[in-house]
Formats: C-alpha cells, structure tokens, sequence
C-alpha cells in the first residue's frame, strides 16, 4: 500500500484523488503555483509544496519540478488527474525512472494512443471498428485530393497529435480541400509541433459514444459501459450522459466486449476510453484517451465504482475489485460542466467569488474547488465545476439536473448556467435525439454571439 501520492494537478480533479486517498488512509500531496496558493485542493491536501509561477509550462508542466516535489515529501507514486503531463509519455519514463509509479498506464500505451494514425492501426489489429480513410500520413494536398476522392466527401483532416479540437477541419466538397489540409496541418504544427496530417470519412449526423475500460496491466479488463457525450461546442463537451439513450444493451454488450478485448490483449492498465462516433448503428473507432475522463462521475453513478480509487489499486499491484459479471447498470445519471464563461461568446470570465453553494439532495454531486471569496485565476482551464445527477431513468435524472441548477449559486463571476437552463426546456434534448452538431446549430440560432 502506498504511504503518500502526490497529485500533478489542480482544481476539482485534484480535489477528487485526495477524497480517495484519504478513504484508503493514503497521505496526499498537492503541488500548486504561486496563483493558487490559497486554492481548495492546497488546502484539502495533507502536505502542499508550490512548484512554480502561475504559467503551466513553469508549474504543473514543469517536470523537475514535479519530480522534485515528490523527493521533498517521499511520495512514492503521481496521480496525473487528466489534462496537463496525464498523457506525456515522457514523463512517465522519467517518473519510472526516479524509483516513483506513475498511477495510470505505460508510457508505452500513452506514446502508441497519442498518435492517432498509430491508433488507428493498433486498433483495427485488435479488432476495433474504425472510420474508413487514409492508411496513414497525408504528405501532399495530391495524396489528401486523391484519397478524398476515394473515400468520397465530405471528409475530416485532422493533425495526427491533435486534441481538444485543434488541428481538425471538414473539406465538404473538392473544392474546400486545399484550405482545408493547408490549415489543419498549420494548426497541428503551431498547436502540437507536428503538420502531420491523415483523413477520415465525414459522418453527417454521428453521436458521440465512449467506451470506459479499465484493465489490470495483466491481460485482464472490463468494460464499464458507455457515455453519450453528442452535446459540444467546437469539439468541446459540455452535457455527458450514461447510458447513451440510443444504445442497446445488444450493442453495449457488443462494443464493450470488443474494447475490453482490446485492452486486455495489450495488457493495458488503468482507466481508459474508447471513444466512437456512432451512426446507424455502427461504432467507428476516433481515439483512445489513456486517462481518467472528466466525465467518470456519470459512469462512477451508474456502476456504483469508484475509478480513482481502482487506479491507486492496480497501480499497487492489486487485482481489479471487481470482475464483468459483478458491473450492472443501475438507473441513469447526467453531467453538465460548469465553465466560469460570459455568454454568448463564451469568453473566459476569472475573478472573484462572492458566494458559492452548492445544489444538494438525493441523487446530487457537485465536483468544484470553489469557496466563497476565491479568486479564479486567469490562468488555466475555465472548468470550475460539474454537476452529477444520478435517477432511477432519464427523465427522472433530466428533473433532478433541472432542480440542481435552480440550487446552484455562484455569484461574482459569469457562468455557463444558463446555457443549460436553456436546453432543458429544449424537446430534443428531453428525448434525446440529438447528435454531435446539434448544439452548434442550436447556439446558432439561439445564442448568437455579441
């Protein structure tokens, strides 16, 4: 059993391995720049070290540094939350270097996921079904118009080190096909230091389906179900869902198997998702994320698990605590994520808060670092909380997330509240029937931008 872990992240996500550290009776460690001295997770912590200056790349990005902090306390293990080094092979090679345990997969499996070509193919050896386009790099806009001509338009070019919607543009027709390419490939070199490009078919109208696995790192793995995450905004979820209210148990049982399959052939370990897009009943393969997921609460509700904690065990070395067979679905459960953002143009709105509180009841959690006078810094991601709700159904859990926005208080800054006070009153929303462009359209006609 690990004495103390040390936690490579900040705000609410840091906050969430503490409380499971702490229920296993481990001594945590937070690490914080000199802009959040003061923040909840500092305080939360049993032992805080300050690694450096409020820019990340001189903080939380800062690898001596990081590694430092742990020969300071004698931590002997780095929970990476996600964002930040939580998918930077590198530092998990140097963190095995250094005698520590990296609590997630191998550098190895975070360095073959982290190339989306690399995969692709890994993933269609081991049986996963992928969005048909080219076999690898596109070099040359002459290779990206052949091989757009091939698989027919529209298609996506997307940067093979891309995330977060960087590096990804859509050529609908032949003629969109040189702006396209030409601008992805700029995007992934600014954005990733990489212009490697490759293309994919462009589904119309997909959903957004993610596949949590889980596996030991000894050729053992689960499946945990999906989330329906179709609701985003410039490639960016806002509204997570599980289950996919347009997912068989047929097709759950289906999918889960085959990613479970995969996983454990490679002899994965740790936490991972498997995410598709979904279109007439068919899963295409898009990435993998070698990480914990901001979304985990909803499949943690469901399932009744809790991920964190499951990651400090196998990373221990011990077996899962729970097998396929022991994994059943009980009701449904909802996320909303609460940005500190000025609508419409969902600009970036640090500053200080005023009040704060926090919905409650049956069936309700609310995952933030905020407190009353805390001041959010300028500096990071403008996630400052998401909303959990768990219901024996759908439309139980749609009521429940309705009654705990109206509790939410978070006065002194703008937030994304009323966004999704806005699409509860939406029909499509309340079936379901949505997919991965719907919210852009809706902003379009509803939230037009100042």
């Amino acid at each position: 059993m690990f004495n103390k872990i040390l936690i490579a992240n900040r705000g609410e996500i840091a906050l969430r391995v503490i409380r499971a550290a702490r229920e296993m009776g481990i001594g945590s460690v937070a690490v914080h720049s000199t802009a959040d001295s003061d923040a909840m997770h500092v305080r939360m912590a049993d032992e805080s070290v300050c690694i450096g200056p409020p820019a990340s790349p001189q903080s939380y990005l800062s690898i001596p540094a990081i590694i430092a902090a742990c020969e300071i306390t004698g931590a002997e293990a780095i929970h990476p939350g996600y964002g930040f080094l939580s998918e930077n092979a590198n530092f998990v090679q140097i963190v095995e270097d250094h005698g520590l345990t990296f609590i997630g997969p191998t550098a190895e499996h975070i360095r073959v996921m982290g190339d989306k070509i690399t995969a692709k193919d890994t993933m269609k050896d081991l049986g996963v079904p992928c969005v048909p386009g080219s076999a690898g790099g596109v070099p040359t806009l002459e290779d990206a118009q052949r091989i757009g001509a091939e698989i027919g338009y529209p298609v996506i070019i997307k940067a093979t080190a891309g995330g977060g919607g960087k590096g990804m543009k859509v050529a609908q027709t032949a003629a969109d096909m040189e702006s396209a390419f030409m601008t992805a490939r700029a995007e992934g070199k600014s954005n990733f230091g990489n212009d490697e490009v490759y293309i994919e078919k462009y589904l119309t109208t997909p959903r957004h389906i993610e596949i949590q696995v889980f596996g030991d790192g000894k050729g053992k793995a689960v499946h945990l179900g999906e989330r329906d995450c179709s609701l985003q905004r410039r490639h960016q979820k806002v509204f997570e869902e599980a289950p996919g209210p347009s997912i068989s148990p047929e097709e759950r049982a289906r999918i889960g198997k085959v990613c479970a399959d995969a996983v454990a052939r490679i002899n994965y370990i740790g936490a991972g998702t498997i995410e598709f897009l979904y279109e007439n009943g068919e899963f295409y393969f898009i990435e993998m994320n070698t990480r914990l997921q901001v979304e985990h609460p909803v499949t943690e509700a469901i399932f009744g698990v809790d991920l964190v904690r499951e990651q400090i065990r196998v990373a221990e070395g011990l077996p899962m605590s729970f097998g396929q067979d022991d994994l059943e679905i009980n009701g449904h459960a909802i996320e909303v994520r609460i940005n500190a953002e000025r609508l419409p143009n969902f600009s970036p709105c640090p500053g200080r808060i005023t009040q704060y509180h926090a919905p409650g009841g049956l069936g309700v959690r609310m995952d933030s670092a905020l407190y009353d006078g805390y001041s959010i810094p300028p500096y990071y991601d403008s996630l400052i909380g998401k909303l959990i709700v768990h219901g024996r159904d759908r439309p139980e859990a749609l009521a429940r997330l309705n009654r705990a926005l109206g509790e939410l208080i978070v006065d002194g800054v703008d937030t994304t509240v009323p966004l999704f006070h806005a699409l509860l009153q939406e029909a499509d929303v309340h079936s379901g029937e949505y997919n991965i462009h719907w919210l852009e359209h809706w902003l379009e006609t509803n939230l037009q931008p100042e």
